[in-house]
């Protein structure tokens, strides 16, 4: 696999990875009342298990760190990355 390169999509309302060229996954993200929620990710089939998902987590973490929001994660992926890295623990 390639580098994993993540950019926030503001007018689709996610974070996307790319392997160059290719849409690799996504975090859809909705802000609103201090919080950024987190409802939902996806990996394409073909980048699945290549840590595609949690360059996004921790990309789009410290955006919502870097904006001074909370995160409230209902996605499942995102509980169990928060679960796992205690120096995220601070935007919950």
């Amino acid at each position: 696999m390639g580098e994993v390169s993540v950019r926030k999509n503001e007018r689709e309302g996610r974070y996307e990875a790319y392997v160059g060229a290719d849409l690799a996954g996504y975090s859809e993200y909705e802000v609103g009342g201090g919080y950024v929620t987190f409802p939902h990710t996806v990996t394409e089939p073909e980048h699945g298990g290549k840590g595609v998902a949690s360059e996004v987590a921790r990309h789009s973490l410290e955006d919502v760190r870097s904006q001074g929001l909370k995160v409230r994660p209902i996605c499942s992926f995102y509980v169990d990355y928060l679960r796992r890295h205690p120096e995220y623990q601070d935007l919950l």
